[in-house]
This record gives C-alpha cells, structure tokens and sequence, in this order.
C-alpha cells in the first residue's frame, strides 16, 4: 500500500531560532511597511480642522492598530509554518481584523479584575498582576487559535495552552518580557541622538520592530505545537537549522494522494474505480490543472473501450500541455493518439504549426511532414497556411534533401502569397533549383 506522509518533523525549540525573530522585522516587506507606519507620524498636521493633539492621538491609533493588525497575521500564519513575509500575500482571514479589539477589550476587562482587586486588597492585586501577566501569552495564543474573546477569558483553555507548552512557557515569559523592555531601552540609546520631529518615527518604528518580533516568536512556538493546537501547518513551512523542508503545495499534496490511490487501484486490478477517480478529480478541479488531466489521460489510454473519450479528451489535454511551453509531453500524447487511430487530428491551426516546428527543432522531419499534411485542405482560408507550406518545404529540402518535393510548394506559394516573407523563405531554400531551371 502507498502511503503519503504529510506531517513535518518537529520544530526546533525556539530558543534555538532567536535570531529569525528579531530579523523578521527586517524583511523587505515588514521593514517598508512598518517605516511607512511609522513616518505616518509625520501626518497630524495634515488633519488641519482637529487640533494638532487630538489629530496626532488619532494617527498613532491608526498606527497601533494597523501594526497589531499585521502582528496577529505574523503569528496566525507563523503558527502554520510560514515564516518568510514573502508568502504572507496568498493567505488572508478576515478573522485576524477583529483580534487587535479582542485583544484590546481582554486588557480592559484583565485590568478592572486587577483594580478591584488591589482595591479590595493590596496583596491580591499584586498576585492578580503577576497571574495575568504570566498567563497573558497563553491568552493570546488562545486568541489567536480560536479567534473567540470569551475562550481567551476561560481560565480552562489558557491553561491548556499553557499544558501544551509545557515548562518552556517559563521560558518563553521571559524572553517576551525582555522584549516588551526593549523597545523603551532602544527609544532611551537612540533618541538622545536625533531632536526635532523625526524623533516621532523612531518611536513608532521601535514598538513596531519589537512587536513584530514578539509576534515572530509566538508564532513559532505556535508552530512548535501545531498538531497539538488542531493548526494544520502549511506545506513549504520553515524548520531551520537543517530540518528536511516539506516544499509541497497543498495542490500538490491532493494531487500526489490521488495518484497514489489511483496507482493503488490499477495495481489492484480495479480499472473502473482508477478511471471514477481520474474522471471525478479532473471534474471537480480547474480546466487548467495540468496533474488532474494528465492523470486522467493516462487511465483513459489503460481502457480499451474509452478510446472515444481518451481522443476527445486529448485535445484539450495537448492544447494544456502546450500552452504551458510543454511541446514533448504535448507531441508523446499525440502520437499515441495517432497509434490508436489514424485519423486522429487537431482543430487549432495554430496549436499543429507549434506542434510541427517543435518535430522540427528535434530533427524529426518526417513526423514534422505528418503533422501539416493536408493543412491546407483542413484549414482552408487561414492566414497560417503560408507558415506551414514554409515549414514543410524547409523539412523536405533540409531534412529529407528533396527539393524536388518542395518546388510545387514554390510553386503554390509564387501563385497565392507572392509578396509574403514566407515565399521568399522557400525561394531561398530552393535557390539551386530554381537557378538551374532558370539556366535551362
């Protein structure tokens, strides 16, 4: 039996990836926007009819939630494997809009238990503090799993995220809590350096910078523990430090399952349930899946009374494999088609001139011959007549040496396209012949 592996190897630990997360940020695409964010500081002017407090406060509310924003997407899509920003463009959920918010009202309502708390008694609000802090990671991820405000509340689930980690969540406090702090260290060595308003995008691009690369961090530790957390990690995912790379598609992955069941079939014997397969998976995926349809095609040719539908379907077969630049795969498929019926043709003039010059530049003059015979009775009319007169005077005189085949080609071409390059072309070809018989 054929088996697929799918899962990946485990992760390293994330102490071991240190240096990924603080140059996350430092990526093409993070690095632009988050400087764009950043000078976006410069703006409050421009909001001429608030005053310049109340606009400056709204733009760096803007900034803030437009940086958590793309924080919940580092970690949401990290937590699935993907770590180059690169990638970050093909996968989207509206679910990560509303995770800033989420996560702004668990703060509030985190704080007013802490306030009331410290109210009632110094001492548990204390404990209170030091409690959220350290269960404050484990609510995010919870967040970040479910998307839901109220399982990120539940004590239940925080602790099992906490469970799934296991003692490295220790660890892991630690290092965010070094991170949280270096922002403000950073701001207080570099702003010492500059005055003026440019000190504004420091600032900003400091909190962005040490956020994305808390976010970097949980997300991989996410990842660490994806199967646990029901996260289905995404093919091509990032190990590091020399892990084996599952580099695979999604598609891919489907595409290699069917082959193997369809494989599995026909060594079973079991012909109609390959072909129900082939035909329902080619059905159901796009008109241009290459593998869908060349499978297809293969169990079709095993079935010797599906040659109807085997040539039907070759067309479209052949005309995929072309426009994908795959002229040999295109040219095997047809000739089989042509071994099992003679007849067996193109309806795309275009489609055959591209098929006949590629039997040409692999030096098969005959077959380029077959391919445009009778192209000019199938074709009556079309502008690419010239083209493949052309093309089968130039494999008659330079593959078979038989200029003399080719002179009425000349000869057809002197009485319809006297003026087009193509004439030309032939009369070049055939200069020997035509000077002999002009000596003559």
């Amino acid at each position: 039996m054929i088996v697929i592996k799918d899962s990946l190897p485990p992760a390293p630990p994330f102490w071991h990836r240190l240096n990924s997360f603080f140059a996350f940020p430092l990526q093409m695409r993070p690095l632009a926007y988050g400087l764009v964010l950043s000078f976006c500081s410069l703006l409050f002017e421009a909001i001429f009819f608030l005053p310049n407090a109340l606009a400056f406060l709204l733009i760096e509310i803007g900034i803030m939630l437009a940086a958590s924003r793309y924080g919940f997407k580092v970690i949401a899509l990290g937590a699935r494997g993907i770590r180059d920003s690169a990638n970050f463009g093909r996968e989207s959920s509206d679910d990560w809009t509303y995770l800033p918010w989420k996560l702004f009202a668990i703060s509030v309502v985190q704080a007013l238990l802490i306030g009331w708390l410290a109210w009632y008694s110094p001492v548990l609000g204390t404990v209170a503090l030091f409690v959220m802090s350290f269960t404050f990671p484990a609510a995010v991820i919870v967040l970040v799993q479910s998307g839901s405000f109220f399982q990120a509340m539940n004590p239940g689930y925080v602790m099992d995220a906490m469970r799934i980690i296991g003692w490295p969540y220790a660890l892991l406090c630690f290092f965010l809590f070094l991170l949280s702090t270096g922002a403000q260290v950073a701001i207080s060595m570099v702003v010492p350096m500059f005055d003026g308003r440019i000190i504004l995008p420091i600032v900003n691009f400091a909190f962005i910078y040490f956020g994305w690369v808390m976010a970097s961090l949980l997300g991989y530790v996410m990842f660490q523990h994806h199967e646990a957390f029901g996260i289905d990690a995404v093919p091509g995912s990032s190990l590091g430090d020399g892990a084996p790379v599952d580099r695979r598609t999604p598609e891919q992955i489907a595409a290699q399952r069917t082959d193997a069941e369809v494989a599995q079939l026909i060594t079973d014997g079991d012909l109609a349930a390959a072909l129900g397969t082939a035909y329902e998976a080619q059905r159901t995926a796009a008109s241009d899946d290459l593998a869908a349809q060349r499978r297809y095609h293969r169990v079709l040719a095993m079935v010797p009374d599906k040659q109807a539908t085997m040539l039907d379907q070759a067309r479209r077969f052949i005309a995929l494999l072309m426009r994908r630049d795959m002229a040999s795969e295109a040219l095997k498929v047809f000739k089989l088609c042509r071994e099992r019926d003679k007849t067996f043709s193109l309806d795309d003039p275009a489609m055959v001139i591209a098929m006949a010059r590629a039997e040409w530049r692999n030096g098969d003059a005959h077959a380029t011959l077959a391919l445009l015979s009778g192209f000019d009775r199938r074709f009556r009319g079309n502008e690419a007549i010239p083209q493949a007169y052309e093309l089968a005077a130039r494999a008659l005189v330079q593959g078979l040496g038989r200029a003399d085949m080719a002179q009425p080609i000349l000869t057809t071409l002197e009485a319809r396209y006297p003026d087009s390059e193509q004439t030309k072309e032939v009369r070049w070809l055939l200069r020997p012949v035509v000077s002999a018989e002009a000596q003559t």
